[in-house]
C-alpha cells in the first residue's frame, strides 16, 4: 500500500491540464498571453474550477507537491513569464493548504508578498526532504522535490545545484549541466555547483573548462577533500602528474581514510605502472567504503582475472545491487565484462559490455554519420597530392615531432612505448593539440590549407608544447589517435615529421573500442553500427594519406605482423624516424614511464598474440561489424 501513497501520476496530469486551461493561445510579442494576467475575474474563475477538480482527489502532501510542480513547469514550458507563473503557483498552493478562495483576491490587492513569505517558510523543509532522497539515490523523486522548491523559490542556488546532481544521476547530463550553470549564475560562491560542473566537463573531455570550475570549487571549499580529488583527476587526464599527486595527497591529509582520495592515489599508481601499490590503495578504499564502485572497477584493470577472483565478482555485484548513478554503473559493468572475458565466458562478457555502453550513451552527443562523411570528403578535397608535395610557407623544418596514428585500440600505445624506450625519444602520450585549430578554424581549414601566418603560429605553439615534455629528446612521440584526421594539416606545418600508422584487424579494433570506457566525445564507440561507419571513414581517410604524402613520411605497421616479428618491425620503425638502433626498444615492457591510455597494463607486458582474431569469440553478437571483413588495405 505504501507505493500508492507515492503514485502521483494522476496529480501530475491534473496539474498539467490546469496549466493548459489557464493559457490563451493568442500571441503578443512572440510570447503566450495568459488570461489570468488580464484581470482578477479570470483568476477567480480559474481557481473556482481548480478547487472543484482538486478537492475530490483528496491528495496527500506528496501528491499535492507533484501537482504544484507539474502546474508551474507546464506554465513555463508554454512561455509564461516566471514571476507570473510563480504568483499563480502561490495562489494555487494556498488553496491546496486549505485557504479560502478569497486569499487569491487578497493577493491581487496587495497581500501577495505575505503569502509568498508564508510559502517560502516551507522551502527549508522541502529542500531537506529532497536532499534526503538524493542521498538515498532516489534521483527521480529528488528531481521532483528540488523542482518543487524552485517553484516556490526560483533563485535558490542550492536547489539548482542539487537538481543538477539528481539529473546527472538519471543520465540527463545536458539538463544537469544547465542546472549547475544556473546555480553559479545565481551565486558565484557555490562550491557544489562548480564541483558538479567540473566533474561533468571532465567526463566530456573538456579539460580546460573542467579545471577552471574545479579550481573554483577548491578555493571555495578548501577543507573538503572531494574537490581536490576531482581537480587532481582532471589534471591527471592532461598528463600533469606532479600536480595530480599534490592534490590527492593534500586531500588525504585533510581526511586520512577518505575512500575517494585513496582510490584516486590508486588510479595514479596504476598509470605509473605500480600495480601492487594500486591494488593496496584500492583495497584500503574498500575497507572504508565496501561498496565503492570506482575501487571495485579499478581492481579489475590491474591484471588478468581468474576463477580465483570470485570474491571480486561478488563484491562488484553487491555494489551494483545498492543502485548506482549511470556513469558509476557503466564503469563497473565494463569491469565485470572484462572479468568474464578474461575467464572465457563470452556471452556473459558481451552482455555486460552492451549494458555499459547503453548507460554511457546519454552523456554523448549522438554520432552524426553524415557529418563524419562530409569531414572526410573535405580533408580529401583540400589536402591533395599536389598541395602536400611542396613545403608550405611558414612551415617548420623540425624533425622532433613523431606521430603514431591509427584507430584507437589498434596498437598505438604499444608502438609509443617501443619508441619511448629509445634513449633519444620521449613519449608525450595523447596531446590535445591538433584538434583545437581544427575546431577554432574549422570552416577555413576544411576549405583550404593554413596560410603562412597560421602555419608559423601552429609550428611555434606545438614545438613549445613538445618542450614541456622534453627539451633535448631527438624525437617526441604524440600518439593522439585523433591526429589521424589532421595528417594533412600537420604535414603542412611540419613537412619533415614522420607518421607511423597502425593497422589492426578492423573487427578486432572496433570490438576492443566497444569494450572500453572512453570519454563521451568518442560517441561512435558506444554503438556497433556507428563503430562500423566510423571505421569505414577512417579507413578511407588513411588510404588517402597513404597515397598523397611524400615518400619517406608515412609508414604503415600491421599490428599482427609486429606481434609475429617484433624485432624486424621495431628496427624498421626506429630507422624510419631517423634514430640509431638501440636494443632497449625490444625490452619496452621494462620502460618506466606513465601511461595514461587504456593500455597501461598491456604495454608493460611482453608482446602477446592472444588479441589476434579475438572477435571470433563474439561473432554471433557483432553483426554490424562483420561487414568490415571486406575492407582491404
Amino acid at each position: 500500500m505504501i507505493w500508492n501513497w507515492f503514485d502521483a501520476r494522476e496529480a501530475i496530469e491534473v496539474g498539467s491540464t490546469l496549466a493548459d486551461s489557464c493559457l490563451q493561445p493568442a500571441r503578443s510579442g512572440g510570447r503566450n498571453v495568459a488570461r489570468s494576467r488580464e484581470g482578477g475575474a479570470d483568476v477567480q474563475k480559474f481557481l473556482q474550477r481548480a478547487v472543484r477538480e482538486i478537492r475530490p482527489l483528496e491528495l496527500n502532501f506528496f501528491k499535492r507537491s507533484k501537482l504544484l510542480a507539474s502546474f508551474k513547469w507546464k506554465l513555463l514550458e508554454h512561455g509564461y513569464e516566471k514571476p507570473a507563473a510563480e504568483e499563480l503557483t502561490h495562489i494555487l498552493l494556498m488553496q491546496l493548504w486549505g485557504s479560502k478562495l478569497g486569499a487569491a483576491a487578497r493577493m491581487r490587492s496587495g497581500s501577495a508578498a505575505l503569502a509568498a513569505r508564508n510559502s517560502l517558510k516551507r522551502v527549508p523543509a522541502l529542500l531537506a526532504e529532497a536532499d534526503a532522497l538524493l542521498a538515498e539515490r532516489k534521483n527521480a523523486r529528488a528531481v521532483e522535490g528540488f523542482r518543487e522548491v524552485l517553484a516556490l523559490d526560483s533563485r535558490n542556488a542550492i536547489a539548482h545545484a542539487r537538481l543538477g546532481e539528481a539529473l546527472c544521476g538519471l543520465g540527463r547530463y545536458h539538463e544537469g549541466e544547465q542546472e549547475f550553470r544556473r546555480a553559479i549564475a545565481l551565486k558565484a560562491n557555490a562550491p557544489g555547483a562548480h564541483l558538479g560542473l567540473g566533474t561533468l566537463l571532465r567526463a566530456k573531455a573538456e579539460f580546460a573548462a573542467s579545471e577552471t570550475a574545479l579550481r573554483r570549487a577548491v578555493k571555495q571549499s578548501p577543507r573538503d577533500p572531494e574537490p581536490l580529488v576531482a581537480l587532481g583527476l582532471t589534471l591527471g587526464m592532461q598528463g600533469r602528474l606532479s600536480e595530480t599527486r599534490s592534490c590527492f595527497e593534500k586531500a588525504l591529509r585533510l581526511k586520512p581514510r577518505n575512500a575517494v582520495a585513496l582510490g584516486a592515489l590508486g588510479w595514479l599508481a596504476k598509470i605509473e605502472g605500480r600495480f601492487a601499490d594500486a591494488e593496496r590503495l584500492h583495497r584500503s578504499a574498500l575497507e572504508t567504503d565496501p561498496l565503492n564502485p570506482f575501487a571495485w572497477a579499478s581492481l579489475a584493470e590491474l591484471r588478468r582475472m581468474t576463477s580465483a577472483d570470485k570474491d571480486w565478482l561478488e563484491g562488484a555485484e553487491r555494489t551494483l545491487a545498492k543502485g548506482l548513478q549511470p556513469h558509476e554503473e557503466a564503469q563497473l559493468r565494463y569491469a565485470i565484462g572484462k572479468y568474464f572475458d578474461d575467464l572465457g565466458q563470452f556471452p556473459q562478457a558481451f552482455g555486460q559490455y552492451k549494458r555499459a555502453n547503453e548507460l554511457s550513451k546519454p552523456l554523448a552527443v549522438p554520432y552524426d554519420r553524415a557529418a563524419r562523411t562530409k569531414f572526410v570528403d573535405d580533408m580529401i578535397g583540400v589536402y591533395t597530392r599536389q598541395r602536400l608535395a611542396q613545403p608550405a610557407e611558414g612551415a617548420s623544418d623540425s624533425e622532433r615531432p613523431t606521430f603514431v596514428i591509427g584507430m584507437m585500440r589498434s596498437g598505438t600505445s604499444l608502438v609509443e612505448q617501443i619508441i619511448a624506450s629509445h634513449p633519444g625519444a620521449v613519449g608525450a602520450g595523447e596531446l590535445d593539440f591538433w584538434s583545437q585549430p581544427a575546431l577554432k578554424q574549422g570552416q577555413t581549414l576544411r576549405q583550404e590549407a593554413p596560410d603562412a601566418a597560421l602555419t608559423r603560429k601552429l609550428a611555434d605553439a606545438y614545438l613549445k608544447e613538445l618542450s614541456r615534455h622534453s627539451v633535448d629528446a631527438l624525437r617526441v612521440v604524440d600518439k593522439s589517435t585523433i591526429n589521424s584526421d589532421h595528417v594533412g594539416l600537420i604535414h603542412s606545418v611540419f613537412p619533415r615529421a614522420r607518421f607511423i600508422c597502425l593497422r589492426r584487424d578492423p573487427i578486432d579494433t572496433c570490438l576492443s573500442c566497444y569494450f572500453q570506457s572512453f570519454a563521451s566525445v568518442l560517441n561512435y564507440a558506444m554503438d556497433l553500427a556507428d563503430l562500423a561507419h566510423y571505421y569505414r571513414e577512417h579507413h578511407r581517410l588513411i588510404a588517402h594519406w597513404r597515397s598523397v604524402l611524400p615518400a619517406g613520411t608515412f609508414l604503415e605497421v600491421p599490428y599482427a605482423e609486429l606481434v609475429a616479428d617484433q624485432e624486424t618491425w621495431t628496427r624498421r620503425m626506429i630507422e624510419f624516424i631517423g634514430l640509431d638502433w638501440d636494443p632497449r626498444c625490444l625490452e619496452f615492457h621494462k620502460t618506466d614511464r606513465p601511461v595514461l591510455t587504456a593500455s597501461h597494463w598491456q604495454v608493460r607486458q611482453r608482446i602477446y598474440s592472444s588479441s589476434i582474431e579475438r572477435w571470433r569469440n563474439y561473432e554471433k553478437f557483432i553483426g554490424p561489424l562483420l561487414e568490415l571483413r571486406k575492407l582491404t588495405t
